[in-house]
């Protein structure tokens, strides 16, 4: 595992908050050795065109959004094993 910092800041470069994530090591898995297939699901850009155009054609009022725990709690197929970072208290 491994911490991730970062530091927000505002229009004058000042601080405003900080930030961590501690985060598991899968750059260094290995295609082939550690898993077979990868995936990243993402929408068709025909399908996000067709809605576009319905939603314009109805007057809809279109919103848009970003999800980042979509996987948060998704199902295992096996199980995964992590080592607590040294030093960790």
């Amino acid at each position: 595992m491994k911490w991730l910092w970062k530091n927000k800041r505002d229009e004058e470069n000042t601080v405003i908050r900080n930030k961590s994530h501690l985060v598991t090591k899968g750059y260094a898995q290995k295609e082939g050795v550690d898993f077979e297939e990868s995936f990243a699901p993402v929408a068709w850009l025909e399908a996000v065109r067709l809605f576009i155009a319905y939603a314009a054609h109805k007057s809809f009022i279109v919103y848009q959004m970003d999800v980042k725990t979509t996987f948060l709690y998704g199902p295992l197929k096996e199980e995964v094993y992590v080592n607590q970072p040294d030093g960790f208290v």
